[in-house]
């Protein structure tokens, strides 16, 4: 397990409608290659790159950025650290264990068309794995 960068407060983006209390689990298709059922559940200590990925989730509701409480151990997300940024400057973590739902955040940065259509192109673009 690597380092543990800080304690919170964590957020996960989404446009599923959740309620305090529930819990987000893994085992779901990633946002950014869907034929992969991800293994954990991913989360930031960032509430606007929770809002980035709110914007890029799938679906139609409305982007949500939910306040969470890992139930289990976490590490960094290998996906964004070290891989593609020294470090964790996301402060980007994922678990297998499920998140808990404490609050929501309504006050964030959100995208522009432009930039959510550049963010949607860089997607489309990315070569290589995701670590699962």
């Amino acid at each position: 397990m690597t380092d543990i960068l800080d304690n919170g407060p964590f957020y996960h983006g989404t446009k599923a409608d959740l309620q305090v209390g529930d819990l987000l689990t893994a085992g779901f298709r990633s946002n950014y290659q869907p034929e992969i059922i991800m293994n954990h559940i991913y989360f930031t200590a960032l509430a606007n790159g929770a809002g980035l990925a709110a914007a890029l989730a799938k679906g139609d509701g409305d982007e949500r950025i939910y306040i969470v409480e890992p139930t289990g151990s976490f590490e960094n997300d290998p996906n964004v650290t070290d891989k593609k940024f020294p470090g964790n400057p996301t402060r980007s973590y994922r678990s297998q264990a499920p998140l808990k739902v404490i609050g929501e955040l309504t006050d964030w940065v959100r995208l522009t068309p432009g930039e959510r259509q550049q963010w949607n192109e860089k997607l489309a673009n990315i070569k290589g794995e995701i670590i699962n």
